[in-house]
């Protein structure tokens, strides 16, 4: 999401969908964190945590570490206007929900598939697959779980697909809408891609 108000409210629209799921990163960077919030509590959205998410609560715990992350304190001083129940509720987002048949998931899973031997980084941050060097496989590639997984975290991926014996096992969303891309959505039980264009490029992709 990054702040990307009203791209979410134009892909909710267009995709019909009755129940939304977030794959987290929710608020920094983009135009309107608030909007952002104001539209997940008001629509009783859930979501899993990113590692922007853990950012910003970091920051919230550590002045110093504010203080050196401007965008960081930008957002926490939007989203206190709205109303500072945020900080309770980023608090309290699980790194995993239950999308069934899928597990959500903000990066990715243990190549297991388990949840208890995914830890919090891999759960927020893992591109690849044991390290993140450019030489190590990404995580997806060498996956051998159960679980169906949907993930978000790699812009530069763009969307992923990987089937197992002919149907969809894993799904990675993230392309990139902060950046000028689009924002992508999964219909689950219709097995098909939403996707909205940026209305405009809020950063640069790093």
């Amino acid at each position: 999401m990054h702040g990307c108000r009203d791209e979410l409210v134009a892909l909710v629209e267009k995709a019909g969908a009755d129940r939304v799921v977030l794959v987290g990163d929710l608020f920094i960077k983009g135009p309107d964190p608030a909007g952002v919030y104001r539209l997940i509590r008001d629509q009783g959205f859930r979501s899993v945590l990113g590692n922007h998410d853990l950012r910003l609560l970091r920051a919230l715990d550590d002045k110093k570490r504010r203080s050196r992350d401007k965008e960081a304190r930008r957002c926490i001083k939007l989203l206190d206007k709205e109303e500072k129940a945020w900080r309770t509720w980023l608090r309290d987002l699980p790194l995993f929900d239950e999308a069934r048949p899928f597990t959500v998931v903000h990066a990715g899973l243990h190549p297991s598939g388990s949840l208890e031997r995914t830890t919090q980084q891999m759960a927020v941050s893992m591109r690849r697959w044991p390290k993140e060097h450019a030489w190590c496989p990404l995580w997806h590639e060498v996956y051998r779980g159960d679980r169906r997984v949907i993930f978000g975290h790699d812009a530069r991926r763009g969307l992923v697909r990987v089937e197992r014996q002919g149907e969809p096992w894993l799904v990675g969303l993230d392309t990139g809408c902060v950046y000028g891309g689009k924002l992508s959505g999964y219909l689950v039980h219709a097995d098909e891609i939403v996707q909205v264009s940026a209305r405009d490029t809020y950063c640069e992709i790093a």
